[in-house]
């Protein structure tokens, strides 16, 4: 199973989440970013249906596969 991690950073004159190199939109304090994580982890809980997915990889490739919808990732919020 997947393990992914929220982060709080500064960013942009507020506070923002990050996944990986992605930043969420900027939030005016850190309690509000924290908040918007913490729901943004729990809805990676959420089962869905099986569906297929296509993908453009990190090398400029597309990608088809499959993805089920009950493999979801264990989630943490850090900061």
């Amino acid at each position: 199973m997947t393990d992914i991690t929220y982060t709080i950073v500064e960013h942009d004159g507020g506070w923002a989440y990050k996944l990986g190199a992605v930043f969420s939109e900027t939030f005016p304090s850190h309690d509000a970013a924290l908040a918007a994580a913490k729901r943004a982890a729990g809805e990676q809980q959420v089962a869905g249906e099986t569906t297929g997915i296509t993908y453009e990889d990190e090398k400029g490739q597309w990608r088809a596969e499959v993805s089920e919808g009950d493999d979801r990732p264990t989630t943490h919020v850090k900061g």
